[in-house]
Formats: C-alpha cells, structure tokens, sequence
C-alpha cells in the first residue's frame, strides 16, 4: 500500500478547533452507541467513567470499568468500549491534540516528554481507580477541565491547557515510560483495523486481509483471533451493525438501502445479526432512537 492509501486509513476527525484542539463528548454505552470498536488515532484520549459500568479494553487487555474509573489512552494505542448486558455506562470522552499542550515548542517540556508522549514512547495506557494513589489530583484536573469549557469564562483556554498539564504531569510522576517499541503484530492489526474501518462497507474477505497481511488465509484467521478474541467475520459484522444503528438513528432510509449500504448483501441476515444484536428489530431500534431525538429537541 502506498503513502496515501495509509493516509487514508486514519482517523482525521478533528476534536474542537484548529487553535483550540480540545474537546469533552458526554457518551453513553449502549444508549449513544452500542459498542465503540476496537480502533486508535494520534490524539491523546481520556475516559472518565461519570456513571454505570461497562467495558474497557486498552492494547490486548479488556476490563470491567466501574464509576469513577480514569483511563488513560495515549496516542497510537488500540481502545475499545463495550457494553455489559443488562447494564448502561455513561462516561466523557476527552480527546485532544499533543500539539495543544505545547508540542511545538523548543524547550525541554517538548523534547523530554510531548515529543515522547506524541509518538507513543511515554506513556503506557492505564486505569486509575477510586482510592489509588493520587487519584483525586487526577480527577480535579478533569473536572477542572470540564467546569472551564462549561463556563467559557474569561481565559478558560489557558485554564483548560493548565489543567491538562497538571494531568500529564501526574501521569509521568507516577507512571514509568512505557516499556517497549510497538510491535509488528500491533502495527499489522493496527492496518487490518483502519482498513476495516474505511472499507467495511466493501466485500473485504478472508482472502482480501490475508493478502494485506501477507499470510495465507489460515494464519490470518488464527492471528486474527488471538489478537483481538473475535474472528475476522464477526469483528467486521460488528462494525456494519454498529454503522447501521447509527444510521437507524439519524436517517428515515429504508431498511433494505442501509443494510445494504453498510456491507450486508440479505436482509433477512442483517434482521436477524441485529437482533441478536441489540435484543431488538431495526425497525423497533429506529422507533426508540426517533424518540429520543424528539426528547432532545432536535426534531
């Protein structure tokens, strides 16, 4: 694949502005999105669990995640959210840009620890829990950090940025460097995933990825198993449902047309992988997700 094609599987969303890279998304599992997939970007992301559990996964490692619960995902680092039946989790998403921190500077700051936190060689992905160690230094410098976007107050900027800091600053003081390079099984997965990311709505086979790979079919699918605990066709059909619930949500397409958009070539497959699922029909998913945009106020 060349420069461009993997340029292309990046993630390119940007969080708040140009000068202002920040952003705090309030987010519910499943009531937002049912599951968010195994994926990584270049931004420095934090959850911060506000209510209910669920599910965490940092690297290769899944956890149960609890209220109050931090995670820390550095740039570069694969993340994934699920939901735990019969329960909801709500929780903020915080994403912002290295650069925002001071990145670009020329000082020792930038050279010993942003450079280092930008590239992934700082930090190592991790939980921090109520009653740990420092834990609710950690946690004011979130809300510190959520209370200055809600106000807009005079300089909150410069509050938010100071906040953040204060936050790296805890991580790096309590926290060692992260241990070791990435490796070439991450740096494969990592292509296998944003691929299935831009393309899942493409006929991608078994075939297709073990080519990618460079493995014979039946390397990949056992690969692709150990690194991630699902088969290759199960992870694919997760993220069409996952699209497609999403679009249940925020468009009136027929049911046919989106099932069809999104990579599911019958139906009746797509009726019956959805409710098993969600528990529920699309039409009946499209139904709920109607009223709560009425509730918001957006129709």
């Amino acid at each position: 694949m060349d420069k461009k094609g993997k340029e292309r599987l990046q993630e390119l969303k940007q969080h708040g502005s140009r000068l202002f890279p920040f952003n705090i998304y309030p987010c519910t599992i499943p009531g937002d999105f049912p599951t968010v997939a195994l994926h990584w970007q270049k931004s420095m992301e934090v959850i911060y669990v506000k209510k209910g559990c669920g599910q965490v996964q940092l690297g290769m490692v899944s956890g149960n995640a609890e209220e109050g619960d931090i995670f820390v995902i550095p740039p570069g680092t694969l993340h994934a959210l699920r939901s735990l039946r019969g329960y909801g989790m709500e929780y903020e998403n915080i994403i912002f840009e290295v650069d925002f921190l001071g990145g670009g500077a020329a000082d020792i700051c930038a050279q010993e620890y942003l450079v280092p936190l930008q590239t992934g060689s700082l930090l190592r992905p991790v939980r921090i829990s109520r009653g740990e160690n420092d834990y609710e230094a950690f946690a004011q410098c979130l809300r510190q950090a959520e209370e200055l976007c809600g106000s807009r107050i005079e300089g909150y900027e410069l509050g938010v940025k100071a906040a953040m800091l204060q936050f790296v600053w805890l991580l790096v003081r309590r926290f060692p460097k992260r241990p070791h390079a990435e490796t070439e099984d991450i740096r494969r997965l990592k292509k296998i995933l944003q691929c299935v990311e831009q393309e899942y709505m493409r006929d991608l086979t078994i075939p297709v990825m073990a080519d990618l790979c460079g493995c014979s079919e039946s390397h990949f699918m056992r690969w692709f198993k150990k690194m991630t605990g699902s088969s290759f066709t199960a992870y694919l059909n997760e993220r069409r449902l996952a699209a497609a619930a999403e679009m249940l949500r925020r468009s009136d397409e027929k049911i046919l047309t989106l099932a069809q958009s999104v990579g599911f070539r019958n139906l009746s497959n797509f009726n019956r992988q959805f409710l098993a699922r969600y528990g529920m029909t699309p039409g009946e998913y499209r139904k709920i997700g109607e009223r709560g945009i009425k509730r918001n106020g957006k129709k």
